[in-house]
């Protein structure tokens, strides 16, 4: 199978080189010269250094030429950008009339609170077949071909066999779900969750607070799931739970670190600028705000955690804010 990836970060380099064991794929990043490193090194040196790139994949700074190597029939694109790139690679996509498209980013559209099959839906229409690819995955772990589980999610039921069919294998179990909202909100709040997990590992609140904090978190992730058209028992799968242990837990997590330096009382654009990487819960928080308060959602721990990144709120007011809830407020969102 011809399949392209577009985006040259960590995490499209890592499944663009778990995709070449069986595929013939072309990566595509729209920096040259970055390319350009890149193919000399063959190793992602600025995001996912340490793990050489497989001889058969190929590396394109051409648009154009990316598109064309996956315009078959059975061939697939794979967008790998954050979600506030998912638009405008969508609309290039679209001037070449593509056939299936698949995305691997996880959170809301900032400015519209729209989840990113809303966004290719907006963009795409129905004029092809589409599909979101999510699950507990760090980059790192897949590019050095430890085991992990997946799932594609889309109504097109032959669009999930050919991404069983490619990336199965080995190291890699893909699932398939036709539940795209749910397996996308999961994909979302779950980084939010992590920012607050990581606040209370940061203030050194204990194991029984990190519990706390992720299971209410789940009931969140649920109810906004729920609400926008997902399926609950979708929640309690990878897409979930399985996300929402990986990072709240994992030492991996750029949003989990977020909420450690939050903390250690540094301010978000000094741990963005240390970060060096995306952390999509950060702008996810505000957009998940705005879509539960629409729904008419209670989202506690959400609110808290946008309210510390956007409100001036302190770490330690999080906490004390999240704690001091009234008990029948947590009994109705149960």
């Amino acid at each position: 199978m011809n399949i392209s990836v577009l985006g040259a970060g960590a995490w499209g380099t890592a499944v663009a080189i778990a995709l070449a064991a069986k595929n013939q794929v072309v990566m595509w990043g729209r920096n040259p010269l970055a390319m350009q490193e890149m193919e000399a090194a063959r190793e992602n040196i600025h995001y996912l250094a340490g793990y050489p790139l497989p001889e058969s994949l190929q590396l394109t700074a051409d648009f154009d030429a990316a598109i064309a190597h996956a315009s078959g029939p059975a061939d697939m694109l794979i967008i790998a950008t954050s979600v506030s790139g998912l638009r405008p690679t969508l609309e290039d996509c679209a001037l070449h009339r593509p056939r299936r498209i698949v995305w691997l980013c996880k959170g809301l559209e900032e400015q519209t609170c729209l989840l990113p099959h809303q966004v290719a839906a907006e963009v795409l229409g129905d004029s092809c077949e589409l599909g979101v690819l999510s699950g507990p995955s760090f980059a790192q772990e897949v590019a050095q071909g430890l085991p992990c589980a997946l799932t594609i999610a889309s109504a097109s039921a032959a669009l999930c066999r050919d991404v069983v069919t490619a990336l199965h294998g080995n190291a890699i179990r893909v699932y398939s779900s036709d539940d795209v909202a749910g397996v996308e909100i999961g994909g979302a709040v779950k980084n939010i969750m992590a920012i607050a997990t990581g606040v209370a590992d940061g203030l050194g609140l204990g194991l029984n607070a990190r519990a706390a904090l992720m299971t209410r978190g789940l009931a969140e992730i649920s109810r906004l799931g729920v609400a926008m058209g997902g399926k609950a028992e979708t929640l309690m799968g990878l897409t979930g739970v399985g996300d929402l242990i990986l990072t709240c837990t994992g030492d991996l997590s750029r949003n989990r670190r977020v909420g450690l330096a939050l903390a250690q009382g540094k301010s978000l654009e000094q741990i963005v600028s240390e970060l060096g990487h995306v952390a999509e819960g950060v702008r996810c928080a505000r957009a998940v705000r705005e879509m539960a308060m629409r729904l008419g959602v209670d989202m506690p721990i959400t609110n808290a955690v946008a309210a510390v990144l956007f409100d001036q709120m302190s770490a330690q007011d999080m906490i004390q804010r999240l704690m001091a809830r009234d008990a029948k407020q947590e009994l109705q969102a149960r």
